[in-house]
């Protein structure tokens, strides 16, 4: 057990579920699951990484921007924040019950698996649930976006509207 006190907001009530993420940026596989974890709990926490191990394309709050703009502050069902250091840690503290994780291959159950164990081990009261990418989503990640739209790849589709809108607006620099 941890040494923090699990916190929940007074606007959030039910079951509580973390879906953490770099998005950089969000696409419409992350908004896919996002949307079928909301059928599974009743509070969604988009927990936004500010991960050391990576450069990212857009800031911290573009990234924070992109989501809000997808999820609208009178949205109750969901919360947008940022997360620095251990993920379940911040998952306890904000009283959820699970964290989601979206697999889309076969690879990703690997890191996945080693992840959810290591989480276990440091916070039981904290389970990890894995939901399988729709399929029309299976192939794209943030990475492979950014990618396409860095050489001029037509997007569109794949990400929100605003999202391609800021893309073109990174790569036309």
């Amino acid at each position: 057990m941890t040494e923090y006190e699990p916190f929940t907001p007074e606007e959030t009530v039910g079951t509580v579920a973390v879906y953490p993420g770099t998005f950089d940026p969000i696409t419409k596989g992350h908004i896919d699951i996002i949307d079928r974890a909301l059928e599974l709990f009743d509070h969604i926490i988009i927990a936004v990484a500010k991960n050391p191990g990576k450069t990212p394309l857009f800031s911290l709050e573009e990234r924070l921007q992109m989501i809000r703009t997808c999820y609208p502050a009178n949205d109750k069902k969901v919360s947008i924040d940022s997360v620095d250091g251990l993920l379940v840690d911040y998952a306890y503290r904000r009283g959820a019950k699970a964290i989601i994780r979206g697999l889309r291959a076969v690879s990703d159950f690997d890191y996945e698996f080693q992840l959810a164990l290591m989480n276990r081990r440091l916070e039981r009261e904290v389970e990890t649930v894995f939901l399988m990418t729709a399929f029309r989503w299976i192939y794209i990640s943030s990475s492979i976006i950014k990618d396409a739209a860095r050489h001029g790849g037509d997007v569109g589709g794949l990400v929100p509207d605003h999202v391609c809108e800021k893309l073109r607006e990174k790569f036309m620099k």
